[in-house]
């Protein structure tokens, strides 16, 4: 790096051009600056700068548009791409197109000094892939919030990888998501997307989910089975709830990411295998080390790359974003279509979210196909809420991270702790059942306004049983309300 660099910058906002060149300056280099793609293009087709900062929307042309044409005159040139659009493809097509960095608007001014460093200082490159598909490509992940701009920058440099990745985060905040984005926009996106969720599956059987099995490799196994390794073969395997994963069955996978082969259940042959994992869990994983319950040797293999999803209640901004997205999605699928007025947005944002994301989604769905205004406003939305409020706070109900199973193991645990002698208290299961059942219908109705035919396909049973069951534990029926 030269004593004196020049860096060319090209922003429509005039008071980002005069802060950032002032900043520049300061820092010791010459800065030339414009608000226009042309002038920009011009500057370095005659062989101008050392370094470009560009903005993605101006008004003559998209900065990431001229990202190729750079590369194909340039391809040693350093471009850190700014931008107001802050969503996961913008990333990834800045990183895709030849970006040496990209920062979210409004940016750190100090961070992307730092970046300018980085980018003077690095090593230049002679050739850059800069052709990218899908401009009008859905978006995979929603939100604006810092912690995904963070989330976006780190998977727009893995996509090109295959780099073993270990998301981690409460449940229902996206994680499968964050998975399949870096497959489809991947080098892999030609490949399979097999998903596997290590919770939904008998714990002495996911040896033969994951690898497969032979004929007669144990009881009740009549055929040859292809397991998900095989199915996954050139693609991506997304291990969900690694966390669960049987002590036994870690140790396979070990040797898995260790060797890149594997034998299935009763086999005798090695097969080479050619996937990328992409783990995730909801659990401490080092804490479940401590307690002998993950391989620390295994954690290391899968936390090559550790990518964080933060709650809902950590990105609160990101909540009407996520919320118009959603009702959008259910307007496309035939519901009505709704919309939030700004005191709605408002007690969405203070509510604190413990079913993250997916809580988000299911209300709005829910707001969509049950109220007949076109706008919903506070009073509907507090009392969606209040009712959410009423089903997680009774008796101690299921944590967001944590599954109907394993908060009904922990209303066990409760009852056993109480009884020094380990017996369980006479009626233990009509006691669960009555302290679960009851209030998730009655709630479950509330929701529904009293319509039994709409809270029976809620909880996924026949109206009559609904019925039945309202007569047994003497609930009393709501009448439809209008």
């Amino acid at each position: 790096m030269s004593a004196r660099s020049t860096i060319l910058i090209a922003d429509d906002d005039r008071a980002i051009r005069t802060v950032l060149g002032q900043a520049l300056t300061r820092a010791g280099h010459d800065v030339h600056t414009t608000d226009t793609a042309a002038t920009l293009w011009q500057w370095i087709s005659r062989g101008d700068g050392d370094l470009v900062i560009t903005d993605v929307v101006m008004p003559d042309e998209n900065g990431l548009d001229l990202l190729p044409r750079i590369k194909r005159v340039r391809p040693d040139l350093r471009i850190i791409v700014m931008s107001a659009q802050n969503t996961l493809l913008t990333a990834l097509k800045a990183n895709e197109r030849g970006a040496f960095d990209y920062l979210p608007k409004p940016f750190d001014l100090n961070e992307l000094l730092t970046s300018v460093s980085k980018a003077l200082a690095a090593p230049r490159e002679t050739a850059v892939d800069a052709e990218v598909e899908g401009e009008d490509e859905a978006l995979p992940l929603i939100g604006r919030s810092a912690a995904m701009q963070e989330i976006y920058r780190t998977m727009a440099r893995l996509v090109s990888t295959d780099l073993t990745v270990m998301i981690s985060g409460e449940s229902g905040t996206g994680k499968e998501l964050v998975a399949r984005a870096l497959h489809d926009y991947g080098k892999r996106w030609r490949g399979p997307f097999v998903a596997v969720n290590m919770a939904a599956i008998p714990r002495d059987l996911i040896e033969s989910e994951l690898f497969g099995h032979e004929k007669g490799a144990f009881t009740g196994a009549t055929n040859r089975s292809v397991g998900r390794f095989a199915q996954a073969q050139a693609g991506t395997l997304f291990l969900d709830e690694i966390g669960d994963m049987p002590p036994e069955a870690q140790t396979r996978l070990l040797r898995v990411l260790q060797e890149g082969e594997y034998t299935s259940v009763g086999g005798r042959e090695t097969i080479r295998t050619d996937v990328r994992i992409v783990a995730a869990t909801h659990r401490d994983l080092r804490q479940h080390i401590r307690q002998g319950l993950f391989r620390e040797d295994l954690f290391y293999r899968l936390n090559v790359v550790p990518i964080r999803m933060p709650p809902l209640r950590e990105r609160r901004e990101d909540v009407p974003d996520l919320a118009r997205h959603f009702l959008a999605q259910a307007a496309e699928e035939g519901l009505p279509e709704k919309a939030i007025d700004g005191p709605g947005f408002e007690r969405l944002r203070r509510h604190d979210w413990p079913g993250n994301v997916r809580e988000l989604e299911n209300m709005m769905r829910r707001i969509a196909a049950l109220y007949a205004e076109e706008v919903i406003g506070e009073a509907v939305l507090a009392s969606e809420i209040e009712g959410l409020d009423d089903l997680q706070d009774f008796g101690d109900g299921p944590a967001a991270d944590e599954s109907l199973g394993q908060a009904v193991e922990r209303h066990l645990d409760a009852y056993f702790g109480g009884h020094g002698d380990g017996l369980p208290p006479n009626g233990l299961y009509d006691r669960i059942v009555q302290e679960i059942e009851r209030p998730l219908l009655t709630i479950s109705l509330a929701a529904c306004r009293g319509n039994q035919i709409k809270a029976a396909e809620l909880l996924g049973i026949n109206r009559n049983t609904l019925r039945k069951k309202l007569r047994l534990l003497d609930i009393p029926v709501i009448r439809d309300l209008k």
